[in-house]
């Protein structure tokens, strides 16, 4: 009896010092996430599973599992960059995660006009790349036009519109100090900071890291991972360590 509950103490013991090891490099460093949305397509498709970096802008409770309040603020706080794709708790509940790229810095003003995306009454360059491309809405396939896109601080990435251009004109935003304010690369197909009542500006405590890149992807719609016979088709080996631009 005694070996017996040595070795089930010695199990417990194993376990609980590999949770806190776990924990610790979740909260620290870095958290997977997987991509169940088509709002960051064509960065972005359903079915990757990435890594983001929590000590890229410092730590708040939601770098914690269930956002403990065992402190207020950003510790360590460094400030994102625009076009960093990062992943934040919505301001609407504190609780659901989203994955935008960031576009407008505190005091920054935005607005949509004719579907072209002003910063600062300064539009945003982009070059149409393709007119032919299809891409998701959820479950929907929609044709799109492909652009590069520019910001001003030399960051470029894809966007992709709907060919009727859906979300024309905006009201004109202006970003709260310690706010910042995301759009999907999926433009037609994205809740993001337009949406004041459901995202909206987004407070730097609800930041929980950076996007950096994928290590794992399959299309779901193809077949889920214990369909093996099926992997040839699903599991996308040329998105396996790609990095987020």
């Amino acid at each position: 009896m005694k070996l017996d509950k040595k070795f089930f103490d010695e199990n417990i013991k194993t376990l609980l010092y590999a949770l806190i090891i776990a924990i610790f490099i979740r909260s620290i460093f870095l958290q997977p996430f997987y991509i169940p949305s088509s709002s960051m397509e064509p960065t972005l498709l359903v079915g990757d599973r990435l890594f983001v970096t929590k000590y890229s802008y410092g730590y708040s409770k939601h770098s914690f599992p269930f956002s403990p309040p065992i402190f207020k603020g950003r510790l360590i706080f460094n400030s994102p960059e625009r076009g960093d794709v990062i992943v934040f708790k919505t301001p609407a509940d504190n609780r659901t995660d989203y994955i935008k790229r960031l576009i407008g810095l505190p005091g920054d003003k935005i607005q949509f006009i004719d579907s072209n995306l002003f910063l600062n009454n300064n539009e945003i360059f982009k070059s149409k790349v393709s007119s032919n491309d299809i891409i998701y809405c959820g479950d929907i396939k929609i044709e799109v036009f492909t652009f590069d896109e520019k910001l001003p601080n030399g960051k470029e990435f894809k966007t992709v519109y709907l060919k009727n251009y859906s979300f024309q004109n905006s009201d004109l935003f202006t970003v709260p100090d310690d706010h910042y304010f995301f759009l999907g690369d999926n433009r037609d197909c994205s809740k993001d900071s337009r949406f004041l009542s459901s995202v909206g500006y987004v407070h730097k405590d609800n930041l929980v890291g950076k996007a950096q890149f994928i290590f794992f992807s399959s299309d779901k719609k193809i077949g889920n991972f214990f369909q093996f016979w099926k992997w040839h088709k699903s599991i996308r080996l040329d998105r396996f360590f790609k990095k987020i631009i």
